[in-house]
């Protein structure tokens, strides 16, 4: 198996923090493109943020400045720092991750992309 794995959800008020976490079960060097994904109740996913493994980064305009990707490859794990949270942040939110660099900068995955199975996120207001 090679889906990731991740963790970290929770309930929160609007204005808090919370830390997703993506392990992979093995070094995630292997993943040119490693991303975070939502999809907010009623509505279809859409991309937060993505990580090219070499310093590139993307974000939805919706969490620039709120949130921050990184990764620790000792760990094997991507993380999502979310500061500043919102009602409309409220969703399941998925990690991706792939060996192609195709989808990174438009958060349009495809192609061979890995899911984990996701961690509920809710703010309330």
């Amino acid at each position: 198996q090679i889906h990731p794995v991740e963790s970290g959800g929770g309930s929160v008020e609007a204005g808090g923090s919370l830390r997703l976490s993506c392990k992979m079960p093995k070094s995630i060097t292997n993943y040119n493109c490693m991303g975070w994904f939502r999809q907010p109740p009623g509505n279809r996913r859409e991309g937060v943020a993505s990580s090219n493994g070499v310093g590139g980064t993307t974000y939805a305009d919706s969490v620039k400045g709120r949130f921050t990707i990184s990764r620790d490859n000792g760990e094997n794990t991507l993380y999502l720092q979310m500061n500043s949270l919102k009602p409309e942040d409220t969703g399941m939110y998925y990690c991706a991750a792939a060996y192609s660099e195709t989808w990174c900068p438009t958060l349009r995955p495809f192609g061979t992309t890995y899911w984990g199975k996701g961690t509920l996120v809710t703010v309330s207001s």
